[in-house]
């Protein structure tokens, strides 16, 4: 029996919004994922650390404030640090293109911008781990 994929959903930096995280987080849920959502004013510390306390596979950073370019790579070099690097980061927000293909080369494996369909975000995801449900 194949196991379900474990997502952190987290929300980092001051941004207060997070709408669209509820919504992901909902939605992949729903798409029958065991998902994990942090809340809001998440360090990039607190989020490694509840990633791999909490054994994830995958974790989705949503982000509206504009320090993207700051917070996306801290999360990958903590989660390095952490002997955690096979965690795959995707991210969620108000990030402009040039900054997408950046963090893209930086490792972060997918970034969702405004409006795109939860289902994608889902079929991505379950495209990452085949083996799991």
């Amino acid at each position: 029996m194949a196991r379900m994929i474990r997502v952190l959903v987290a929300k980092p930096g001051l941004d207060g919004h997070d709408r669209g995280a509820k919504v992901v987080a909902n939605a992949l849920k729903d798409a029958g994922m065991e998902v994990i959502y942090t809340g809001l004013h998440q360090t990039p510390e607190m989020i490694a650390e509840s990633a791999v306390q909490e054994d994830v596979d995958i974790v989705g950073l949503s982000i509206l404030s504009g320090a993207h370019m700051t917070m996306f790579p801290r999360v990958m070099e903590l989660l390095k640090e952490k002997g955690a690097e096979h965690i795959v980061v995707f991210g969620g927000g108000i990030i402009p293109a040039e900054d997408v293909c950046r963090l893209e080369e930086m490792g972060v494996a997918r970034i969702f911008g405004p409006g795109t369909d939860t289902g994608d975000i889902a079929s991505f995801i379950k495209g990452s781990f085949p083996d799991t449900e």
